[in-house]
């Protein structure tokens, strides 16, 4: 399987042009599904059959997979199968009477907006590292961009003048507007902050860590978390707790759900309904007219 796999990977990036995660996604799944059926004796695509893909199903739920986890893999299968039948690898599409398991949808949990002022007070800003984290933060909530897009950024993509910051996922880059308070963040940390943290070699990246490197998700995920323990917050709040809560407080305030979905990166509004459903208006004057820090 690994030669279709590599295949399916290959016309995903050249073709398709999906992001490097989506494609990492599928490519995840489907080595998944490789081993197991390796564990079978199966070594060729031709050779799967459809109580075979049946048994893989079962097997992720009796190891108690989550339903969007089963469902993902059942939609990277179909994917991977729907080429191989289009491209003639295959003569018959064994994948088409899989059926991904219902759903539950649950309300992310999302902070109070005292909560995120309280947050957004923890960072000592005079130390080089507060005044980072204290801009990181305010950039976050500011935008609701994902945390792999915020250690992604580069110098360039912020603009202070207009406010705007751009976001670049594989071929796909979107403008996302913020606020004063992040501008001031910003601004306090590019003057009194990111210089002090920097050591040779220079790097373009906005955000660094205390050696001078670009910032990893790891690194950002315990300094949200130790910075929510002492403002006394809920356990459980991630990086992803804030970019729910940009999202709820701009709903909440006749942000529109067009709007939010395109500052949020969404390729499709049915993930954003999740945020309520508000009438369309141009983004900047939304944002400006509702964001609580805006």
């Amino acid at each position: 399987m690994e030669k279709e796999i590599d295949l399916f990977v290959s016309y995903l990036h050249n073709v398709k042009r999906t992001s490097e995660n989506t494609k990492l996604s599928y490519q995840r799944d489907l080595n998944k599904l490789k081993l197991f059926m390796e564990e079978r004796g199966i070594h060729a695509v031709q050779a799967i059959r459809e109580e075979d893909l049946d048994a893989y199903i079962f097997y992720l739920e009796k190891r108690k997979f989550k339903a969007a986890t089963v469902s993902r893999n059942i939609a990277s299968i179909k994917a991977f199968y729907h080429f191989m039948y289009k491209s003639g690898i295959i003569t018959e599409d064994v994948s088409e009477e899989l059926k991904a398991p219902k759903i539950e949808k649950k309300l992310p949990e999302i902070l109070s907006v005292y909560e995120v002022a309280r947050l957004m007070e923890q960072p000592d800003e005079n130390a080089p590292k507060g005044i980072r984290d204290k801009a990181m933060l305010e950039l976050l909530y500011a935008t609701g961009i994902r945390v792999t897009e915020l250690i992604s950024l580069r110098l360039q993509d912020v603009n202070l003048q207009t406010g705007l910051v751009i976001c670049r996922d594989g071929n796909k880059e979107r403008a996302v507007p913020f606020g004063m308070e992040a501008r001031k963040a910003l601004i306090r940390y590019l003057e009194n902050g990111r210089g002090f943290l920097m050591k040779p070699p220079s790097s373009d990246y906005l955000f660094v860590n205390c050696s001078g490197q670009p910032m990893s998700r790891q690194g950002f995920w315990k300094l949200i978390k130790y910075y929510a323990k002492k403002a006394g917050i809920k356990p459980g709040i991630t990086p992803y707790t804030l970019r729910h809560s940009f999202a709820a407080h701009l709903v909440e305030n006749g942000a529109d759900l067009r709007s939010v979905q395109e500052m949020l990166g969404h390729s499709d509004i049915s993930t954003t309904q999740i945020y309520a459903a508000m009438n369309y208006n141009r983004i900047r004057e939304v944002y400006v007219r509702a964001h609580p820090r805006g």
